[in-house]
């Protein structure tokens, strides 16, 4: 490794275009956890959770996560960035003290829940201790567990922050900030939040940080908060449309997407799906819709609360529920194994959430089926859409049923 790792700098933005490329500035790819140097136990778990090699944010950024570096990475949703952490993390904190030494924040409640199964998950035979601090559930639990001193905490910034100022969450042994879909924390106002817990670090911190866009206020943040980053991009071409069978249906008028909907409604039963729209009223329309005609569906949106979210969401993965109608807020980190079809209802308003909708369904090369209900006024949209991800999307065929 070169010593230019070694010099205390601020990152400058050369060679980061606020579009969104990072021109990475680490070679090193190692192909096999084997060959990681990453503890036994976590290994097992690794090996048990059903990885069978690492992906290639996986491959490229566990190593200088690992070795203690500033990390940079920016890679879409689907391409195993929540496992790069969750393992770095599980391979440098010292389970002999009893201490919370890792902190990932991540900007919705469901998003930090996934996350932290993941770590539950993939620690499983290191007994790792990880809380998800968000809000929405009982301040007085969440003091509680915080007190107990899990080694990994995973939150929302509000709670987290608020729970940091109550001193019920103890700073002084963490090594290692998380901050996971930057661009979309950032997004949803969470700025002051982010650096108000951020000056609560010590000055040896490691920050690592993953997002799927890099605006030039991610850029400013990661100035703020990082030593001379590692920087680590996986391209849109090694995203998981791959494996991913994208059609569309052309249905000129608005009014005519739920009667197509429900024509397709027979061969979209046999299996999971989700079927994204762009507004609250619109998820609540479509349900209220398609119960009328005695489907069995689950809604969910941002103005449920956090209860309601996590009994319907237990309902779609135990697979009691088989089609879930939701808006973008799910579009991000929830990772629902059987889905193999998605349903983009209305194209999404802004293009980068195109992935993280279908991206969920072929996760890791598991095959998937995207369907996109195209008006004549959303056509430019589906143009849009192909040339940003170099894609093709072909008019769906009439044997749908059998390539689900």
């Amino acid at each position: 490794m070169g010593d230019e790792h070694e010099h205390d700098q601020r990152p400058n933005s050369d060679g980061m275009d606020p579009d969104g490329v990072i021109s990475g500035n680490w070679d090193e790819v190692v192909e096999d956890f084997d060959n990681m140097k990453l503890r036994e136990l976590l290994l097992r778990g690794i090996y048990a959770y059903g990885f069978e090699r690492p992906s290639a944010i996986q491959s490229r950024a566990i190593i200088p996560c690992v070795q203690g570096h500033d990390v940079i990475a920016q890679a879409q949703s689907g391409t195993g960035k929540t496992a790069t952490f969750a393992i770095s993390l599980m391979q440098r904190i010292n389970f002999d003290i009893k201490e919370t030494q890792g902190l990932v924040l991540a900007p919705t409640r469901e998003l930090a829940q996934q996350i932290q199964k993941v770590v539950v998950a993939l620690g499983d035979y290191l007994d790792v201790d990880c809380h998800a601090c968000i809000g929405g559930t009982a301040v007085a639990v969440d003091m509680k567990r915080l007190d107990n001193r899990p080694h990994i905490v995973v939150g929302t910034p509000g709670r987290v922050k608020d729970m940091i100022e109550r001193k019920h969450l103890k700073t002084k042994s963490i090594k290692m900030f998380v901050l996971d879909e930057a661009d979309e924390m950032l997004n949803r106002g969470f700025k002051d939040q982010i650096y108000e817990i951020f000056r609560n670090m010590n000055s040896d911190t490691q920050a690592i940080l993953l997002s799927a866009t890099m605006p030039s206020d991610v850029l400013e943040v990661t100035k703020k908060f990082m030593r001379d980053p590692v920087e680590i991009l996986v391209k849109k071409d090694e995203l998981t449309l791959e494996g991913i069978k994208q059609f569309f249906v052309n249905v000129e008028k608005e009014a005519w997407k739920y009667e197509t909907l429900c024509d397709l409604y027979e061969a979209i039963s046999i299996t999971q799906a989700v079927i994204f729209c762009n507004t609250r009223r619109r998820v609540d329309d479509l349900t209220r819709h398609l119960r009328e005609k005695t489907f069995t569906v689950s809604a969910m949106h941002g103005d449920m609360d956090q209860k309601t979210r996590d009994c319907i969401m237990r309902e779609f993965r135990t697979g009691s529920s088989r089609v879930l109608i939701t808006t973008d807020l799910l579009a991000r980190g929830i990772d629902v194994q059987q889905v193999s079809l998605v349903i983009n209802f209305d194209l999404p308003k802004n293009r980068e959430n195109y992935i993280h909708r279908i991206g969920r369904s072929g996760r890791f090369g598991r095959k998937g089926v995207a369907i996109n209900f195209v008006t004549t006024e959303s056509e430019r949209i589906m143009k849009d859409i192909e040339n940003y991800y170099n894609t093709q999307i072909e008019e769906m065929p009439m044997n749908i049923a059998d390539l689900i």
